[in-house]
Formats: structure tokens, C-alpha cells, sequence
């Protein structure tokens, strides 16, 4: 973790400020590196944050079984994997209404109709859920009133340039330096 600043002093406090937020949030195993840049006199602050690799996103398919019995008409879901059935009910209330899910026990849903089809939706994406955790830290780390809010984030870099004044082109610069640098893993 890298904090640039020409004040040291506030240097050491966003990176404990930066280091608590991880911490709350237990993000600490999630990032490779982070990068960051503030000039109070500026005012700036330019941040950089390189994820770890997730696993792949998980289908319906992998997690359940899903096949339709032409007898009564319906598409019966046997769930392999009980920690995605919040996921995969979530999932299937933005299609169905609660009331068109039949549920006997908790490993057994039952749709009317043939839904085999949702073997290939997505029922977790492990990457889309740490990105989403990392903006959340973004967010906490920034200072506050910086409501100009520059997103330059790649596939595996969430990187973002704030101020409360227009963002300079210097600023943007800055970051695609850290989003290099962070690419190249220095």
C-alpha cells in the first residue's frame, strides 16, 4: 500500500483511515495493492485498488438440478448446494411472483411450466460482489464533500479520482499512472 502525500503526516492517517475501513469490511485478503494520492491544497484524491482473482461466477446448473415433469407440468429444482438457495430464490422472485414458486421443503422449488432453461443464469459472481465491496471502502475512504467522482476502473482495478472543484486532466493522468503500475505489479 502505497499513500502519496506531501504531508507525511496525513499520508500515516489515510493509510490507518484506509487499513480500519479493510478491516471493518474485511477486504484485507481481497486486494492485491492499493495506491493512493491526496493533495489537501489541490484539493485531490486519486485511488487505486487492484482485486485479487475470484472464482468463477456460478451458474444454476452447477448448484441444482433442474429438470420438467411433463406429467404435471412443472419444472422441479433440487438444490445441491444449499448456500446459494438465497441466491437462487432471489434470482427467481425477479422473474416469478413468490406466489408462483412452490416450495415442499428446502432443498425442492417446483415452477409451472418448463423453466430448464435457467440452468445457464448466473446465480453468483464472485468478481461483481468483491467490486461491489471494494466501491463500497472507496466510499467510506473518501474524504467527505469530494462529490466530483471520476470512475477510471478496469477488470481487475477499481480506481477513482475525487475532488470537490473540476477534475484536472494532471489528476487523470496520475491515475491511469497507479492503474499502470498496479497492472505491472510494482
Amino acid at each position: 500500500m502505497l499513500v502519496e502525500c506531501y504531508d507525511e503526516r496525513g499520508a500515516e492517517v489515510y493509510e490507518i483511515i484506509i487499513k480500519q475501513i479493510f478491516q471493518d469490511l474485511v477486504l484485507g485478503a481481497s486486494v492485491d495493492d492499493l495506491k493512493a494520492y491526496v493533495n489537501p491544497d489541490d484539493p485531490v484524491f486519486v485511488l487505486a485498488i487492484k482485486m485479487r482473482k475470484t472464482s468463477n461466477v456460478v451458474l444454476f446448473g452447477d448448484v441444482a438440478d433442474l429438470t420438467y415433469n411433463e406429467a404435471n407440468g412443472r419444472t422441479m429444482i433440487l438444490i445441491d448446494n444449499e448456500n446459494y438457495l438465497p441466491n437462487i430464490l432471489k434470482r427467481l422472485w425477479k422473474q416469478f411472483s413468490r406466489d408462483e414458486i412452490y416450495q415442499p421443503n428446502r432443498y425442492q422449488l417446483e415452477i409451472e411450466g418448463d423453466y430448464t432453461e435457467l440452468e445457464s443464469v448466473v446465480v453468483d459472481d464472485p468478481h461483481s460482489n468483491l467490486q461491489r465491496r471494494i466501491y463500497d471502502a472507496v466510499f467510506r475512504i473518501l474524504p467527505e464533500g469530494f462529490k466530483n467522482i471520476k470512475d477510471l476502473s478496469t477488470e481487475d482495478i477499481v480506481c477513482v479520482v475525487a475532488t470537490d472543484e473540476l477534475i484536472k486532466d494532471a489528476w487523470i493522468e496520475k491515475a491511469h499512472e497507479f492503474i499502470d503500475e498496479l497492472n505491472k505489479g510494482m
